[in-house]
C-alpha cells in the first residue's frame, strides 16, 4: 500500500483557550482560623478522653473519639479548600459562580436592593452542599457596581422561596461587554456567614474569586437579555469552569 493510500488520523481536538487562574492558598483565608480551632479542639478532646479513660483502664474506648475528632478536622479543612480552576477564555460566556448542582432555572427580577431593572430575566440557581468547594467566582469580567447585604431567614437553600426569604448578599456586575449581571450569595439552613471580598468600583476578571459562604448554601445568577442557558436542572457545576449560559451572536 502506498503512503498516500494510508488512512489519515483525525486531527487532535483543539485545546480551549483558558484564562490563567490567580494563585491562592490551598485553604481559603476565611477558613484558616476555623480549621485551626477544629485542630486544637481535636487535640484537647483526644487528650482528655485518652488520659481520662486511661485512669479507668478503658483507654481503648478513647480511640473512636480520637478518630472522630480527626475526621471532623479533616472535613473542615476539606470544606475550605480552594483548588485552581481551568477558566474558559470566552467573552460571550457566563461561568458558574459556584460548585454544586443546578437546582432551579427560571425567570425572575433581580434583587430590588441592587437598583437594577425590575424586568424578569433568566436566572440559574446553584445549590452547594457541605462537601462542595464553597469559594465563589465571578461569572464574567467586569466592574462591581453595588454590593448589598440583606438580613433574612435561614431556610433550606434548595427551596424556591430561599431566594426571597433567606439572608443574602447581592452583587451587581457590569461586564466589559456592557451587560448587567446579578450574582446573589444566599445563606442556607446551616450556612450562617456570607463572605464577600469585593467592593463597588473593583474591576474583576472572569473566574476570579470574590467570596464564599460557610457550610452549605446557594448562589443565584441573573443573566442579561440574549443569554441562552447552557445547563439543565440537576446538572453538576464547577465554579470558574462550567459555562452556565452564553450570549447569542
Amino acid at each position: 500500500m502506498s503512503q498516500s493510500a494510508l488512512p489519515r488520523s483525525a486531527d487532535p481536538p483543539a485545546t480551549p483557550a483558558l484564562v490563567p487562574d490567580e494563585p491562592s492558598p490551598i485553604i481559603a483565608p476565611e477558613g484558616r482560623i476555623i480549621v485551626l480551632g477544629f485542630a486544637i479542639g481535636a487535640v484537647a478532646v483526644s487528650a482528655a478522653s485518652y488520659f481520662g479513660l486511661h485512669v479507668l483502664g478503658m483507654e481503648r474506648f478513647a480511640y473512636p473519639i480520637i478518630g472522630l475528632t480527626i475526621l471532623l478536622t479533616a472535613w473542615c479543612a476539606w470544606f475550605f479548600r480552594d483548588p485552581p480552576r481551568r477558566i474558559p477564555d470566552d467573552p460571550g460566556a457566563f461561568i458558574s459562580p459556584a460548585d454544586g448542582v443546578v437546582c432551579l432555572i427560571d425567570r425572575a427580577p433581580p434583587p430590588a436592593e441592587l437598583g437594577m431593572s425590575p424586568e424578569p430575566r433568566a436566572r440559574v440557581c446553584v445549590f452547594m452542599n457541605v462537601i462542595n468547594v464553597h469559594v465563589n467566582r465571578v461569572p464574567a469580567a467586569g466592574t462591581v457596581r453595588a454590593v448589598v447585604h440583606r438580613p433574612g431567614k435561614f431556610l433550606n437553600a434548595s427551596l424556591d422561596k430561599a431566594s426571597a426569604d433567606n439572608e443574602r448578599l447581592s452583587l451587581h456586575l457590569h461586564t466589559e461587554a456592557g451587560h448587567d449581571l446579578a450574582v446573589v450569595q444566599i445563606a442556607g439552613l446551616v450556612a450562617r456567614r456570607i463572605v464577600c471580598r469585593v467592593k463597588p468600583g473593583d474591576t474583576l476578571g472572569a473566574g476570579q474569586r470574590f467570596g464564599l459562604i460557610r457550610f452549605g448554601s446557594r448562589v443565584d445568577l441573573y443573566l442579561p437579555d440574549g443569554a441562552e442557558v447552557a445547563v439543565r436542572v440537576g446538572q453538576k457545576t464547577v465554579a470558574g469552569e462550567t459555562i452556565l449560559a452564553c450570549l447569542q451572536p
